[in-house]
């Protein structure tokens, strides 16, 4: 065989001559459109109507692309592609054997330097540096605008060939080190390992482990952001010395890597690292005079002798955007005459300050404000933002002109209609705006604190972070340390306030959102502020609590609140981009996405919603609930248009076929149905399944529809004759979504078994196994084709280990992981145009993400405080309470006033129970820890970590040495004195939601989302009875008094009665069409229930009988009896407590905390919308005037 063969090339290449066409043309629209800056990557991909990718293709030359793309990107450079620009390109000579690795490359906020001026001889010492002497850390030095940005982007292109990976991350908006050791992690591990350490020791090991094992190149820009100002040179702000630990760990340790700096400053840990180890800075000086003059002809013709030349570079230290701007001013005010300029005098340039204190001074007042609202807004902005956000009314026209001009001074940079400032402006007018604002609010005399915003609550979730941390922090951190004191600053602001009560928005501008926002910073307690008659603009309320604050007859435009949402189970987009969530609640909210809004919300479900889709036409959207139903509405109204019923269990999803006539339908009750949407009726009924149908979706020509199952099976059915034509095997385990690509050639299938398979939908053959998730699967989204080439296509999977992943489906990469939900990820979906992907979780959350870089730019943030678990004391006086607000709540019985609140969990509480003598509480939380407290005094004695997944259930033995604790998969039980793990119970393949020690202690029983229930033998660990006679998963387990049954409860709607000591199930108790939370005994042996419909029930065991007790509203998560027997607790979605006299069966007292927007008035406020309105009542509050307490 021959040892080389020819790859064959397909497309066209430019010639020499077409790159020097297209170039030439680029070059003149960068000098005339773009004043003279060379356009980046996205640029170039926004004008061409590119990929980036496909601009990069091009250009490099490298492989072939089609003639039409060549022909874009000439047209979009008013240029006519001749035979003469183009070429086939030459075969490649191709060796059988291995090539090496291709570099695998993220450049981020990198800049383009295709256009770049001198430097050859430090580009060259920093080559030498890192190829031959195998530096692993480079510092480049120097003041600000002298192009360390430049040059640390033109090294990383000319020697990224000699790595495996190369990462370019600027720190101008000073991210803390967690956050950026996490994404330098999962890119060097290609996206595999999210799941990481919080300890920053641990990361910087980690990471370092990765620079040894793989050669990569990582840039950090901008190290200067991390550095105090004022102090002796080097040392950190307060909260980023761990930046330190980093530099200095990367210098000493042995690795094949190079981590290159940016920084005005030298960090002390690379000062004491020099010399002995391989560590180097080097301190770039200015351009000299050849490249200082390029830098004039970039811009137009200039006029001047050698030696004229050489004092304007000189003066000005050679440093580039000093250059850049004065060439705007000798052009404009001297005629483009170096002569005259000078003549005007000497300046002594000895920072970039100095020059921008002087064109800063320049300015209009407009200009200013405009300058302001650029370096508050972080990242580019559009006209019409800008406008929006100026409080003085503005033409457009004025406003264009104010911009074009601060563009003509190179002080503003401009792209494709956006604005934004160069980093070092940004950072100066940062400075310069926080000592302002600070200084107003001290003296009382307000300006910038009533013109701008200080954060915008509107804003993309990151920038909003980044301004918090750069602006709204500085400034709180200011004030305290000149006022002195919270409560100090506290009456300032409201003195302040007091002053604009009843002004007109105009007159107020951003000081009530402002104030407001402060003292969030500041954790001041808002609690009865008066806040009325006043305009409260960007205040940020999402997470706050507002308990009988006066926001009466206040403007509350762009104002963010929390949303009245559960957990979020499904989410879809509309063909014209309206977003439809369903929660656990059976509640369906439309939303606006661009601003968040909420358009309307429907109701009538008395289930979970686990599926939404909207019509092809986006009139009806359809819903399936676990309430057995279907509904369709009208999108326009929100009113229910039908009801289908005919499921006997759960409907898991519904699917509109491509014309939007029929509608498909998948549930628990093992049948897919097919639905007349025009008449509701029911037109056939698909069942070859075996077990419980989870996933329905139509193909795009609306032939074929798959269904996957819990028999781990795709069935592909033919829709007209409803025969099963297909059927596709290869997952191990339950199926619980599927999709087709848009182009139908190819079946997504996401699994319990923790992966997604893609299918040949002609053949059915499995394409490839895309495997990352740490869990299950729960639903797989394809983003739709793009006509303009922009985007590859990609599939999203949603998963139970809290990420989302985004895969390219060409090569099965996993391409992105995002992070931010804290739970299970429910679902998600793709905007139409592909760019944007929504989830939702089991977090109250929904995330809003834009596709091409990951970055969460919306949050719609939940805060329904659900009761979640409830346990009596030993005395029957204290009950403990845990749910999703994070806290655990003990209440005094007799009085039902909380007379303690625990905090320290950071998720949502899944379990509660007291020590059998009363001293210590136990909670369990989705934050995967287990916390113990003392009664008595409230503290947290111990926190016990190293869960693999949320905690669902813990248990005491009888005699309160062991705790047995529940997670994914697993058992444990800990010694409870030591807090020694003493063993570990694995067989369940699934969630152990459940567990319960024998009244003798010797057993323990677990009940599991795997549908079983296990009998444990506690001193030995061996699993003794495996009862598998559910058909969903099991919630609850509780044993009778005497120990000799075992009730457990389930999904499936029934109560079930096992022999404890042989495992065989005894008797079976409907609870007809609800799936049941919670079981306990009462010390005489009635048995408890909770289940999703809201009442109560209580059942004679012997005799079957039922007793129900009615006034939840909604699910009964949780019942437990007080040691006596006399009275019975019960917890519910509806945020109450109920106790119940057992003799009588009356509702003794209902016990409810604060919601977070308890008695806050909102009468006659203006800025929100009627379905706000609504939800802000649904957490508390009131729209008339409260009376005084």
């Amino acid at each position: 065989m021959d040892r080389y063969k020819q790859k064959r090339q397909r497309g066209v290449i430019l010639t020499l001559q077409g790159l020097k066409k297209l170039q030439d043309a680029r070059h003149q629209a960068e000098i005339l459109e773009n004043a003279g800056d060379k356009y980046t990557l996205e640029e170039l991909s926004d004008r061409t109507q590119l990929a980036p990718f496909t601009v990069a293709k091009v250009l490099a030359r490298d492989e072939g692309v089609d003639k039409q793309t060549l022909a874009l990107f000439f047209r979009a450079f008013n240029l006519a592609l001749d035979k003469s620009d183009y070429c086939r390109p030459k075969p490649d000579i191709e060796s059988t054997s291995k090539n090496p690795p291709k570099t695998r490359s993220c450049w981020g906020e990198a800049i383009d330097v295709s256009v770049f001026y001198g430097r050859e001889d430090e580009l060259a010492k920093l080559e030498y540096w890192i190829l031959s002497q195998h530096c692993r850390l480079v510092t480049i030095l120097g003041m600000g605008g002298v192009g360390k940005t430049a040059v640390s982007v033109k090294l990383a292109e000319q020697i990224q060939d000699s790595f495996e990976y190369v990462i370019w991350r600027s720190l101008r908006n000073a991210p803390p080190l967690k956050e950026i050791l996490s994404h330098l992690i999962e890119f060097f591990s290609n996206h595999q390992e999210t799941h990481l350490p919080e300890n920053i020791s641990a990361l910087i090991s980690r990471l370092i482990d990765y620079l040894r094992s793989s050669r990569c190149l990582l840039v950090l820009d901008n190290a200067e952001s991390l550095l105090c100002s004022g102090n002796c040179a080097g040392y950190y702000r307060e909260g980023y010395e761990d930046y330190g630990e980093l530099f200095r760990r990367v210098g000493e340790a042995a690795h094949q890597s190079c981590l290159i700096l940016t920084s005005r400053e030298k960090p002390r840990e690379v000062a004491a690292l020099e010399g002995g180890l391989p560590v180097r800075s080097l301190q770039l000086s200015g351009l000299n005079e050849v490249a200082g003059r390029d830098i004039f002809k970039a811009n137009n013709f200039f006029l001047g002798s050698d030696s004229e030349w050489q004092e304007l570079i000189n003066r000005y230290a050679g440093n580039p955007l000093a250059l850049k701007i004065i060439a705007t001013t000798v052009q404009e005010l001297f005629n483009s005459n170096i002569s005259q300029f000078l003549a005007q005098g000497t300046t002594v340039f000895g920072d970039i300050r100095d020059l921008l204190d002087q064109q800063i001074n320049r300015l209009s007042d407009l200009e200013k404000q405009i300058m302001y609202w650029l370096a508050i807004n972080r990242e580019p902005v559009s006209l019409a933002e800008l406008r929006e956000d100026i409080v003085a009314p503005l033409s457009p026209a004025k406003l264009l002109e104010a911009l074009e001009s601060l563009f003509r001074r190179s002080l503003v940079e401009k792209s494709n209609s956006l604005f934004t400032l160069q980093p070092v402006v940004m950072e100066y007018l940062t400075e310069q705006f926080i000592e302002q604002v600070v200084e107003e609010i001290v003296n009382q005399k307000l300006s910038f604190f009533q013109t701008h915003a200080l954060i915008r609550a509107t804003a993309k979730d990151y920038v909003r972070d980044t301004q918090i941390r750069l602006i709204l922090k500085p400034i709180s951190d200011k004030l305290l340390y000149l006022i002195g004191s919270n409560n100090n600053i506290k009456n300032q602001l409201v003195k302040i306030l007091s002053t604009l009560r009843g002004k007109s928005p105009r007159e107020t501008g951003y000081v009530g959102g402002n104030s407001i926002n402060l003292m969030i910073q500041m954790q001041i307690d808002l609690s009865q502020l008066d806040f009325s008659h006043l305009t409260v603009w960007q205040a940020y309320l999402t997470k706050v609590n507002l308990h009988q604050v006066n926001f009466a007859h206040c403007e509350l435009s762009k104002s963010v609140f929390a949303e009245n949402l559960d957990s979020i189970i499904s989410v879809a987009f509309s063909l014209d981009g309206i977003l439809a969530t369903g929660d656990a609640n059976g509640d369906i909210h439309l939303w606006q996405v661009a601003d968040g809004q909420q358009l309307l919300a429907c109701h009538g479900h008395t289930g979970s919603v686990q599926s939404v889709a909207f019509s092809p036409q986006t009139k009806i959207l359809a819903s399936g609930s676990h309430d057995h139903t279907i509904r369709l509405w009208d999108v326009a109204t929100g009113q229910c248009l039908k009801v289908l019923e005919g499921h006997s269990s759960w409907v898991w999803t519904v699917a509109f076929s491509p014309d939007g006539q029929i509608l498909a339908s998948a549930s628990v009750d093992k049948t897919v149905k097919l639905w007349d949407v025009a008449t509701g009726l029911e037109l056939r009924t698909l069942q070859e399944d075996s077990d419980a149908v989870l996933s329905v979706a139509f193909s795009p020509d609306g032939k074929i529809l798959a269904s996957g199952s819990i028999d781990k099976k795709v069935r592909c059915w033919d829709v007209e004759t409803g025969r099963c034509v297909r059927i596709l095997q290869g997952h191990t385990w339950w199926i619980w979504s599927v999709a087709f690509s848009s182009d139908g050639c190819t079946l997504a299938s996401g699994s319990e078994d923790c992966t997604v398979r893609l299918w040949d939908v002609a053949t059915g053959r499995e394409l490839r196994t895309l495997a990352g998730h740490a869990n299950r699967v729960w639903s797989v989204a394809f983003s739709p084709s793009d006509v303009k080439g922009k985007m590859p296509v990609l599939l999203a999977s949603g998963s139970c280990d809290r990420t989302v992943k985004l895969w390219d489906i060409n090569t099965g990469e996993c391409v992105r992981t995002l992070q931010g939900h804290t739970s299970w990820v429910w679902s998600v979906a793709f905007s139409p145009h592909g760019y944007t992907l929504a989830s939702g979780g089991l977090d109250q959350t929904v995330k809003l993400w834009d596709v091409s870089t990951g970055r969460c730019i919306k949050t719609l943030q939940g805060r329904i405080s659900w009761i979640k678990s409830i346990s009596f004391s030993l005395d029957g006086q204290i009950l403990a309470s845990g749910g999703y607000d994070q806290k655990v709540r003990l209440w005094d019985v007799a009085t039902g006033r909380c007379i303690k609140t625990l905090l320290g969990h950071s998720n949502g509480i899944l379990a509660v129970t007291f020590s059998p003598d009363g001293q210590i509480v136990v909670s369990a939380s989705y934050d995967q820890t287990v916390r113990f407290w003392y009664v008595a005094t409230g503290g947290c004695i111990r926190v016990s970590q190293g869960h693999i997944d949320g905690v669902w259930s813990v248990a005491f033995s009888p005699d309160g040495k062991t705790l047995a604790v529940s997670s994914y998969r697993e058992v444990k039980l800990w010694d409870v004195a030591t807090g020694v793990e003493l063993k570990t119970l694995q067989g369940h393949s699934d969630v152990v939601y459940a567990v319960s020690f024998s009244p003798d202690g010797s057993i323990l029983a677990s009940g599991s989302q795997d549908f079983t229930v296990r009998l444990w033998d506690v001193k030995t660990g061996k699993c003794l009875h495996v009862c598998q006679q559910h058909i969903s998963w099991v919630h609850s387990v509780a044993f009778s008094p005497d120990g000799k049954i075992l009730a457990s409860s389930s999904s499936d709607e029934t109560i079930k009665l096992w022999d404890a000591v042989t495992g065989r199930c005894l008797k079976t108790l409907p609870e007809g069409s609800h799936g049941i939370w919670s079981l306990a005994f009462s010390p005489d042996g009635v048995l408890a229930c909770g289940s999703t419909d809201p009442k109560v029930k209580l059942w004679d065991v012997a005799t079957g009988k039922c007793i129900k007790l009615p006034g939840h509203s909604l699910a009964v998560y949780s019942v437990a009896f007080s040691p006596d027997g006399q009275i019975l607790a019960s917890g519910s979605k509806d945020e109450t407590i109920k106790l119940w006299d057992m003799q009588t069966g009356e509702c003794l007292q209902t016990l409810r905390s604060d919601r977070p927007y308890e008695k806050m008035n909102i009468t006659g406020v203006s800025g929100l919308t009627e379905a706000t309105i609504t939800t802000l009542k649904a957490l508390g509050a009131v729209e008339s005037p409260v009376s005084p307490q």
